[in-house]
């Protein structure tokens, strides 16, 4: 399925979206389950470019207060038991290996009474791709547990995302999170024609909530109309009502969180069948639901770990908008007068394009030109390549540092083959009560995490 993600002419790609949603449809029926059985559940269905996944942990957070919660979101950080979760934490390795090894056989044994011969039925060709296994395998889970309410964010879009089978009557809420340019193969180039597949989660009779975004009318002007289209009765969090109110200081840092908060905040309230007008639920906000804002986490979102004498700070931001909103992050982090080390990398991205968004990001916001003192670029294995596998492809990584040297001339520059070896180099040049920043990717900050605290893992 490498297809779905590679650049594909419109011909191709109206086919390959046209075909997503009934073969999800399909692939659910083939696992034992109708549309109407996901209707025995309600979802607040989140869709967005940058802080879906924030607005899934808010949301599950204040959630988990009042009911058992399921929560399903991607990527992973380490593992994917960590895309489904039970009030708030990843299923056990038990429940997660009973239930892939039923869902699988389920498959197999569906294949087999179509009469497919006993090697397609056995192997993974009978078996829905991985997003779309995951997906189901989640619904599985949550109906085997007897979970009622659910918080799912989408995979990629929202109209032709694996998790839009959902019907009306199985949504309580949809969220529309921030947008920008991302998986344009598959959305679109512009954030307009983002934004049309993001609000494909908004559904007849539902209440969707998105943030205002003055400066991006054309944005609004199509969320709108969806939400026309759908039937569905958008909310919109207008600037002054959301600058005016504090929001809550809790484990996830920074500023930009407070709309993720709100917009979290409306959705449990819409679950719940409580007021969700914007103005009266900011200002009158149940002191559980406020704990539930404050103990809110993500790993390997704005997370800052204390080991020995440095500071990491993780975050796995791999768009422009997502890198600029670490930036304002580390302003609010970074302790005065301290250097900070960047261990950064990208994935299949213009490396160039996004480490000058960041880095004058970071210029701007802490008033500092020389913050980041050393800068080390790697690729987001582990370990040193083996001989067999032969010499590893780090032109994207020297790109990466000859940026960074148009860029901050002063800054010292390094090249690693490993995250590992990126990391020793890290710990030997950082000096005491130190930073080092790790961003550019998730897959980046998941293999950091197993490298300086696996233990700490799920």
């Amino acid at each position: 399925m490498t297809i779905l993600f590679e650049t594909q002419n419109s011909s191709n790609l109206s086919t390959l979206n046209s075909r997503s949603i009934p073969e999800t449809i399909d692939a659910l029926k083939r696992a034992g389950y109708s549309t109407q059985d996901l209707a025995r559940m309600r979802h607040i269905h989140v869709a967005g470019t940058k802080g879906k996944g924030s607005v899934c942990a808010f949301a599950t957070s204040i959630l988990k207060r009042y009911t058992d919660v399921g929560t399903f979101t991607s990527p992973h950080l380490t593992s994917p038991r960590e895309r489904i979760a039970l009030n708030g934490e990843p299923i056990s390795q038990e429940l997660f290996t009973a239930s892939f090894f039923n869902l699988w056989d389920r498959y197999t044994q569906s294949s087999l009474a179509e009469g497919k011969s006993q090697d397609f039925a056995h192997g993974p060709d009978s078996k829905p791709f991985y997003f779309r296994f995951l997906a189901i395998l989640a619904w599985h889970i949550f109906l085997q547990q007897g979970i009622k309410s659910v918080v799912m964010e989408c995979g990629i879009g929202g109209e032709h995302d694996a998790t839009n089978i959902l019907p009306a009557d199985a949504v309580s809420a949809a969220v529309v999170a921030q947008l920008g340019i991302d998986h344009v193969a598959m959305l679109g180039e512009t954030v307009e024609e983002i934004a049309w597949h993001k609000a494909g989660v908004f559904k007849k009779g539902v209440k969707g909530f998105t943030v205002a975004s003055p400066s991006q009318p054309g944005v609004m002007r199509v969320l709108r109309s969806r939400a026309e289209e759908k039937g569905a009765e958008l909310i919109e969090l207008e600037e002054d009502v959301l600058s005016a109110w504090d929001g809550v200081r809790g484990i996830l840092q920074g500023d930009f969180q407070k709309s993720n908060q709100a917009l979290a905040l409306l959705a449990v309230k819409a679950h719940l069948g409580m007021d969700t007008e914007p103005v009266s639920s900011l200002k009158s906000i149940p002191d559980t639901m406020v704990t539930g804002l404050k103990e809110a986490r993500i790993r390997g979102r704005c997370e800052v770990l204390q080991q020995d004498n440095i500071r990491w700070l993780l975050d796995g931001a791999h768009t422009k908008e997502s890198l600029q909103q670490v930036a304002k992050w580390l302003a609010q982090t970074i302790r005065p007068n301290e250097s900070l080390s960047l261990i950064f990398n990208v994935q299949e991205r213009n490396i160039t394009e996004l480490l000058t968004v960041l880095m004058e990001a970071i210029q701007v916001e802490t008033q500092r030109p020389d913050v980041v003192s050393r800068a080390i670029f790697t690729p987001n294995e582990q370990l040193a390549a083996t001989a067999e596998e032969g010499d590893r492809d780090l032109s994207l990584q020297q790109m990466g540092a000859d940026a960074m040297q148009r860029l901050s001339p002063s800054c010292a520059v390094e090249v690693c083959e490993s995250l590992s070896q990126a990391i020793a180099s890290a710990r030997e040049s950082t000096t005491k009560d130190s930073s080092v920043l790790v961003t550019g990717s998730m897959r980046l900050v998941g293999t950091t995490l197993l490298e300086i605290e696996p233990d700490a893992l799920v």
